[in-house]
């Protein structure tokens, strides 16, 4: 009997135990299940919208297909094309030369701007300097295409004002010149994406410790110095973000490019993204079209992996 009674209290502080951990259980699942089903419309539509097409992209690569007339197996060849043409060749060199200007311009002199505007202005300057470089990304790239292109006419701004400097020697069409269209085309670029790069290393220099100037300063360090020890390590992360948005601005460039230039003068600023269209909507070679999507789509990768992947390792060192 007193084994019996002894027992009793622990045989039901298991029994306790068994269903808490039970009724847990159930509770998780449960979470776990509102979760994904509070997910599953945004995966639907990422399926339905990315997913399947990419598949179906790489499907069409594989056939020689006009749209219309059943499609033809041709295996790797739109591939072999890709890499063989050198019209489809020149519009990929084109897109890696624009980041140069997509990139590196902003990126850079974004770094510049966001240093002078933490060191000089007041708070009230920094909104509105803020506000004015953020409004190209407002813009919509349509109507930043079309005012670029007046701007850089013939009888744009741009050569109004060289030939009221005396330089009207150095005038031209700026986006109808083989040797300046495709500069011209990354300098509007840059101009759209500098803002957004100013604003995003702005908020990471806003993390910074105001310490680690004041200890710089201490130690007779110049606002040159303060910049190479201090802010550019600190922004690793920022730079990293802002270099892999602009670069998959450049290689998929297709808006301002298409409105500014259309790939002209003849092939001087065609780039993968208005390639692909002119294949499939008016070439009507949809396979070929296929195949340059999803090689432009491996080169990203190819430049944006590494970039996050140092990033990362920056990072945590």
């Amino acid at each position: 009997m007193t084994e019996t009674t002894t027992s009793s209290p622990r045989v039901y502080s298991a029994d306790r135990r068994a269903s808490a951990s039970r009724t847990l259980r159930v509770r998780v699942r449960d979470a776990r299940l509102q979760g994904w089903l509070f997910v599953l419309p945004a995966l639907a539509a990422y399926g339905l919208f990315v997913l399947w097409p990419l598949v179906q992209s790489f499907k069409y690569s594989l056939y020689r297909w006009d749209g219309v007339a059943p499609a033809q197996w041709v295996g790797l060849d739109n591939f072999k094309a890709v890499f063989t043409d050198n019209e489809l060749l020149g519009a990929v060199e084109h897109a890696f030369e624009l980041i140069a200007f997509f990139s590196g311009i902003p990126v850079v002199l974004g770094l510049v701007v966001a240093s002078v505007m933490r060191r000089v202005a007041s708070r009230r300057i920094s909104s509105a300097a803020r506000t004015v470089l953020f409004l190209p990304q407002v813009v919509p790239l349509v109507a930043a295409g079309i005012a670029w292109s007046w701007v850089l006419s013939s009888s744009g701004v741009v050569n109004q004002t060289l030939s009221a400097l005396g330089l009207g020697g150095v005038t031209r069409a700026w986006l109808g010149d083989f040797g300046t269209a495709l500069p011209a085309v990354g300098v509007i670029g840059a101009w759209v994406l500098l803002g957004l790069c100013t604003v995003l290393l702005l908020a990471g220099m806003s993390k910074i410790d105001p310490a680690l100037y004041e200890a710089a300063q201490l130690d007779g360090a110049g606002p040159v110095r303060e910049f190479l020890a201090i802010t550019l390590p600190s922004l690793r992360q920022e730079i990293g973000v802002c270099v892999t948005v602009t670069v998959i601005a450049a290689l998929s460039a297709f808006d301002i490019v298409y409105i500014s230039t259309r790939g002209g003068p003849g092939d001087a600023t065609m780039v993968p993204g208005l390639k692909i269209y002119q294949l499939a909507f008016f070439n009507r070679e949809v396979g070929l079209a296929s195949a340059l999507a999803v090689v432009l789509m491996v080169l990203v990768l190819a430049c944006i992996l590494p970039i996050q992947w140092f990033t990362r390792r920056s990072a945590e060192s």
